[in-house]
């Protein structure tokens, strides 16, 4: 089984610190950013840590209110390593 990929949209002062909190979850995820000027960003994420990783997504909308937007679901779309 391969890497997640999953698409956000996020707020452009977000993105670091966004890397910063999901890519401390040592080898659950990395952050990719695919668009600097639209906030574009792609989450690789380690098989069997997409709950985790989507739980920490969702409390950061929830006690920063960071705006995290899921632009396109490929999480069926794998990336063999």
């Amino acid at each position: 089984m391969g890497t997640i990929r999953r698409l956000f949209q996020v707020e452009r002062l977000e993105i670091n610190y966004l890397r910063v909190t999901i890519e401390s979850y040592d080898g659950m995820a990395v952050v990719r950013t695919i668009d600097p000027h639209t906030a574009l960003i792609e989450l690789g994420i380690s098989p069997g840590c997409e709950d985790v990783i989507l739980e920490l997504l969702e409390s950061l909308r929830e006690t920063e209110g960071i705006r995290i937007k899921e632009v396109s679901n490929r999480a069926s779309k794998t990336l063999r390593n």
